[in-house]
């Protein structure tokens, strides 16, 4: 019985029931160049006039910038390479090129590295989310009725909502290198096919020259008498 790899079992063509991988991808890696284009043009909005990101003494308690020049900066060089990769995807998943699908591929485990990473910090730290309330604007809609709540509920919902993130997350990821995989096992197919043309025309080596050829290379180990 031949074995089959855990990862070959998840393997599709297809994803979100109807569309194929390759769509897919280009969809999503569209979508994500779409937000991090938002969120540049917010940052670059932001660097022109700062002062509309200054929350007042009465929000917070004590004047806080919300975002200085420098972290204004950081956010809009990593909005900038997200670009770029989402664009690399794109193309990629578009032309049939697999490996500029791997950066996108490597953001998403880092992503969902990182929101396991929370969900864990609010298993072990439940006091955190309280706090983190705390800090918020008295401004921020329903701050108080989610203050007032029972914290266990409140670590189990958002315990729920992160698993649900991290399901969807996770999804996509599969889909991702199923793109990634489909294109591989493409260009491996192409290359066992021959190349014809109105001049010239190249064939395969016969499959006896082949095999003789590998036996030549690995000779068979010697008989030993028992």
């Amino acid at each position: 019985m031949k074995m089959i790899a855990p990862w070959d079992r998840w393997y599709s063509n297809s994803c979100c029931l109807c569309c194929h991988v390759r769509t897919g991808t280009i969809i999503l890696g569209i979508w994500y160049m779409i937000i991090n284009s938002v969120v540049l043009l917010i940052l670059l909005s932001a660097l022109n006039d700062p002062d509309q990101y200054w929350l007042p003494n009465s929000d917070v308690g004590n004047d806080f910038d919300f975002m200085d020049d420098a972290n204004i900066c950081i956010a809009t060089a990593i909005s900038l390479l997200m670009v770029l990769i989402c664009g690399m995807a794109t193309y990629g998943a578009y032309k049939q090129h697999a490996p500029w699908i791997i950066p996108f591929f490597c953001y998403q485990i880092f992503d969902f590295a990182l929101n396991t990473l929370v969900a864990i910090s609010v298993v072990i730290y439940p006091n955190t989310i309280q706090d983190y309330l705390r800090q918020l604007p008295g401004s921020f809609p329903y701050k108080e009725e989610i203050m007032s709540m029972n914290p266990l509920c409140l670590v189990v919902i958002i315990l729920v909502f992160i698993a649900m993130i991290l399901t969807f997350k996770a999804y996509l990821i599969g889909c991702v290198w199923n793109c990634y995989r489909y294109i591989n096992g493409r260009d491996a197919s192409d290359v066992l096919v021959y190349v014809a043309t109105s001049d010239t025309t190249v064939l395969l080596p016969p499959y006896d020259d082949t095999i003789n050829e590998q036996v030549k290379e690995d000779p068979p180990p010697p008989y030993v008498s028992a």
